[in-house]
Formats: C-alpha cells, structure tokens, sequence
C-alpha cells in the first residue's frame, strides 16, 4: 500500500494549484488521483474546441441535472470536466474574478481571511496578465496566463458602442478597480492556446520526483480511523478496474468539484443521516453535505444578422479551412476564439447598489440556445444572467454505486427575486440587440421574438430555453461551526473530522458575480498556505470604493 504526506482526489483546477504549492517542499509527497485521463486531446488545447469537448464523455462527466421546477420540464445537460485540468480543459477559457462584495460577504457569513483584501494578493500571486490593469490588483508573475480577447469584429464594436449608448461605459479591466462597463474578455489563451490548470500548474509540478498523478482512478470511499481520514479507496481503471488503496500521512482532501466532493463524502458516511440510511450507507458523521448548490442560469436573446458575415458562417466549407490554416501557421484566427468575445456587467433596475447582471456577446448564435451546436442560419446571440441567485438547490447520491452519477437539482428560478432579475436581464439584452450602433446589421429578434412583451412572457421564454452557465458551487460550504449550514471551516476542514479537507467551488458559502474558475483557483492557492501553515499573505490596500 502507498503512502504519501497529501492525497488530492481530482485533478482540476484547485487539485492542480494545490498539488504545485504543496510539492514546493522536495520532503512533501503528494498524490493526485484523477478520474479521467491525461489532457492529452488535440481538442482540450485548440480554444475553438470547446465546441467538441463539451459532449465528449472520455473527457467529460456529462452530467444531467434533474427537472427544476422552472426549466420547463426540462433536464438541463451540466458537462464537468473529467481530464487533467478539470474543467478548465473543457470550459470557456474566461477569466473573471467577481466583485469585491463577494468575498467581503464570505468574510460576513463568518469565514475569516477571506474578504476581498485577504483573497487578492492570491489572485495576484496567481496571475500573469498580459494587457491592461493597474498592479495593485493585477499579477505579471504568475503561472497563469491571462490575456484580452484580440479579435476585432464589426458586430462587437457595434454591441459595445450600443451599450455606451445606453448609459453603460467601456471598461478596460473588469477585474481591477470596478467590474461594471463593458469590454472584450479576458481569456486564459495564451499564444492561440488554452491555458488551463494542468497547463499553467500540474505539468510543471510533474516534473518533481515528490509528486505522483494517477489517471483513470477513480475514487469511492474515504477510509477512516476513527474520526480521521488516513486515505483513500479507488478503482484503477474506472468502473470494472481494480481496488486499491492509498494512505495519507497528512491529510485527504477532496478537489472534485461541486458535484463529485459533496458525492464521496456521501458516499463515506458524512452527509443527512436520512439520506445515508435511505442507501444502506452507515452514518459516520451528520453534516448538511451536498445542500445549497447554485448556479447561474442564462436564457439566450438571439437575432438575426443582416449585410455581414457571422461566425456561422465562418465555420462551414472553404472559410473554415482558411481558419483552420490561420491557426496552424500563426496561433490566429476563428480557432482561438473564446464562446464569448464581449462581456457586460450591469443593473437590472435602479435599486441595485452594484450589478447584478452579467450579460455575453458573441457574433453567433447556437441551436435551441445552446452552446456547441452553431446554427445554420447567421445570428448574434446575448446570454444574460444574475450575478447572485437567490434559488438553492442540492447534490445527492443517487445509490450507494460510487459509479451513479449523482442527483443534481439546482432549483433555478425558485427564488422570486431570480425570477424579477432573469426578466430584468433579458430585457436589456433586447435593449442592447435593438440598439442604434447594431441598427445596420439587425434584421429580426428570433427569441424569444416580438410577441414577448410582459414579464410572464419573458419569463415563461426563460423557463423554455434558459441553460446553465456552467458554474456550479456550494455545496460544501464554508463557514462557522454553529452554523446549520456549514461542511467546512474557514481552513476549508470538513467539521467534526480529522486530517480531511475540501477544497474546491464546492465550498464558496454563496455565489459569486463571475465565472467560478479564477476564484477556485485563488481559493486552492490560499488554502496552500492554510495546509502548510504559512503566514497568509498581507491583506492588499486597495482604495474605500475598489470593486463594484
């Protein structure tokens, strides 16, 4: 049986920062298990091909989350990456930290050291920015490169130049001073390649003698000694592969994400009794596991383009060889696009002290409003959705199968506030689409189409077409002891337990106004220092009114 000071389950974003901080130390053995193979896909590093990985179940788990009661009678598709890397091998490729009130918020729900002043110097120590941002929020140094979307085309300037012409500024960096405005994204893209967490961290750190990843490994029990994880049970192979074990001097901790963390402590007794018992699984200690999942979810305001090509277009038949050429000879091109070329930040209605909105541009549109599947018919799609959802919803296990994929039921739209936003959010979509700059190239609103006026119109649209954004968190989440919410501490160790952490998106004590990969990334670098018991980094001075 193998030993090692740290065993990581899952290889994604935070298992791959975490393994490269910890095996800094030459004395400290690390082991990651991931249950997926090696990034080693052609698809995975050409940007355009999240189009093909985001159905591809070798690299992905391919999850189906259960019928909410706003979605219209529909299962909505909810990929998770299942590679080296994670999700950032198969995801957007966008940065975007959130705002300052978030992580002040975590800091107020009672997670100390994680305020926006404590958790910037991380985002900082992380980053190598390449572009515009002053230094007191921006990192130069960092394994992470991240970059602004180059890609010049008429339909974003004018999309842009409409939102100015609402009200709504230019924005050179949303993820320094302020986050509302709009701009050109920024992309972990460097060189018309992906830069994801096994790119940027865990292939670096592979070279050290001290660090060990196995693949096809995946994992189905924490083993204990009484109150304290001393390891973990794995199939080498996957389903049907061989049983084995491995031992953790130190500690376990868990990386697999929002979905797959709260399903193996489940699934090794911690977790609602009445659900454990339900499944013939003997309750090793009684904690909320798997309860608060949020999400962000998006309905997709399309129309049609006239007098200009779109990237419809642009991927069928000759064009799309040009491209391809472009990228193979110079790293340029439609190949090393982003899903998403423009990002808005904005309020729904005049009562909101920041912006709840976050809005997505891109000179495309996607058939049944989804993502991946291009449509014949040129098109410009904005997706909208709210920053922080009200709604939560749960993970759970299914069976005590290590290999059933878990019962995932977000609740989106439940709150009532959600529902007023998402209406909110997609009648400034309307707005921007209708707006003068665009005038030239807008033929026709396709959906949800000029008969939807009301807001029970609008919202019955985003019941039948709204999908998730794909950023999944809280269900392991952060926070005191006394709490009747909480599975971690504010050093991110599961409650009532010994030598066993999670750290991941999972633990985020409430969404945040961003994508989620850049803050669980920030999150596993600080959660370094808590596991080898450095001094935190000092907390930044940034101005009174920094983020908003």
């Amino acid at each position: 049986m193998d030993r090692f000071d740290y065993v990581i389950v899952g290889a994604g974003s935070a298992g791959c920062v975490l393994t490269s901080r910890l095996s800094e130390n030459p004395a400290t053995s690390v082991c990651v298990l991931e249950a997926g193979p090696s990034d080693w896909h052609p698809y995975i590093h050409l940007p355009a091909g999240f189009i093909k990985t985001f159905h591809m179940k070798s690299i992905n788990w391919a999850y189906q989350q259960e019928v909410g009661p706003w979605t219209g009678g529909r299962s909505i598709y909810a990929p998770r990456g299942k590679t080296l890397g994670g999700s950032s091998s198969i995801n957007g490729h966008i940065y975007n930290r959130g705002q300052r009130m978030d992580f002040d918020t975590w800091a107020q729900m009672g997670n100390r050291g994680w305020g926006y002043a404590d958790v910037l110097p991380y985002f900082r120590r992380l980053e190598k920015r390449v572009g515009e941002g002053e230094d007191i929020y921006r990192g130069r140094e960092g394994n992470l490169t991240v970059t602004t979307m180059n890609w010049r085309d008429p339909l974003c300037e004018a999309f842009m130049e409409g939102a100015v012409s609402l009200g709504i500024p230019r924005n050179p960096d949303y993820n320094g001073k302020t986050q509302e405005g709009v701009s050109y994204c920024q992309r972990t893209i460097d060189k018309g390649l992906r830069v994801s967490g096994a790119t940027a961290f865990l292939k670096p750190a592979m070279k050290r003698p001290n660090v060990h990843v196995r693949t096809h490994a995946h994992a189905t029990e924490i083993i204990f000694e009484g109150k304290r994880a001393v390891g973990v049970r794995y199939m080498k192979g996957g389903h049907g592969g061989t049983p084995v074990e491995v031992r953790a001097n130190k500690e376990v901790i868990l990386s697999g994400g929002t979905y797959n963390s709260p399903q193996l402590l489940q699934l090794s007794g911690i977790g609602s009794p009445d659900l454990l018992q339900a499944h013939g699984i003997a309750v090793r200690h009684a904690l909320p596991v798997g309860e608060g999942l949020q999400d962000h979810y998006a309905p997709r305001t399309v129309a049609r383009v006239k007098d200009i090509r779109t990237i419809n277009e642009l991927r069928r038949g000759w064009r799309l060889w040009v491209e391809a050429m472009k990228w193979a000879t110079a790293r340029k091109g439609l190949l090393s696009l982003s899903p998403t070329m423009v990002y808005c930040f904005w309020h729904s209605g005049e009562s909101a002290e920041s912006s709840d909105l976050q809005l997505t541009f891109t000179p495309a549109s996607y058939k049944e409003g989804v993502q991946g599947q291009l449509e014949d018919e040129p098109g410009m799609t904005v997706a909208s959705w709210q920053q922080r959802p009200e709604s939560r919803g749960y993970v759970r296990i299914r069976s005590a199968d290590p290999f059933a994929p878990p019962i995932i039921q977000t609740n989106y739209l439940d709150a009532e506030l959600d529902r007023r936003v998402i209406v909110g959010g997609m009648k400034l979509a309307r707005r921007l689409l209708k707006s003068a700059p665009l005038s030239p190239y807008y033929a026709y609103e396709d959906f949800p189409g000029p008969n939807v006026n009301t807001d029970d119109e609008f919202l019955a649209a985003a019941t039948e077409r709204g999908t998730t954004t794909f950023h999944p968190g809280c269900t392991c989440r952060m926070g005191p002891a006394d709490s009747t919410w909480a599975v971690v501490d504010d050093q991110l160790r599961v409650h009532g337990l010994q030598g066993l952490r999670v750290i991941d998106a999972s633990v985020m004590p409430r969404m945040i106004s961003a994508n989620l990969n850049a803050s669980t990334m920030m999150i596993a670098d600080r959660a370094s220092d808590l596991i080898r018991g450095k001094k935190p980094m000092e907390a930044a001075r940034v101005p009174d009114a920094a983020v908003a």
